[in-house]
């Protein structure tokens, strides 16, 4: 399987484990010192990411991804990809078009995300 096979099938278990609110998967997939910028501009640590899963907090009745792009740079790729989402977020609805850029980067054959951002479309 080439390595934008491997992203794609990666991209699509982690959609599957954030709709799902399967943080074990979740913290398969998502790299320890992961930084993530939310669209308000604040930056969360996988830590603060994995916390509003086990808590409950995040419900997603949704995740509808487009106009994915993949880029490879030897062991590193990077994902932009559109996401319609339709989620609950501390008992307020979160609805709409999102861009998001993930950062994947091979451990050990493994690919785990490094690092990403959201803005609203």
């Amino acid at each position: 399987m080439s390595a934008t096979e491997q992203i794609i099938l990666h991209e699509d278990k982690l959609l599957t484990a954030i709709q799902r609110g399967d943080v074990e998967s979740l913290d398969t997939l998502l790299h320890d010192d992961l930084l993530f910028i939310l669209p308000n501009g604040v930056t969360i640590t996988k830590a603060m990411d994995m916390e509003t899963y086990t808590s409950g907090n995040m419900v997603v009745h949704s995740i509808i991804p487009s106009e994915q792009q993949i880029n490879l740079i030897d062991d590193t790729a990077m994902v932009s990809v559109k996401i319609e989402l339709n989620a609950v977020y501390h008992s307020q609805s979160v609805e709409g078009i999102f861009r998001y850029l993930r950062v994947w980067q091979l451990f050990d054959q493994e690919w785990k995300v490094i690092a990403g951002s959201c803005v609203t479309l």
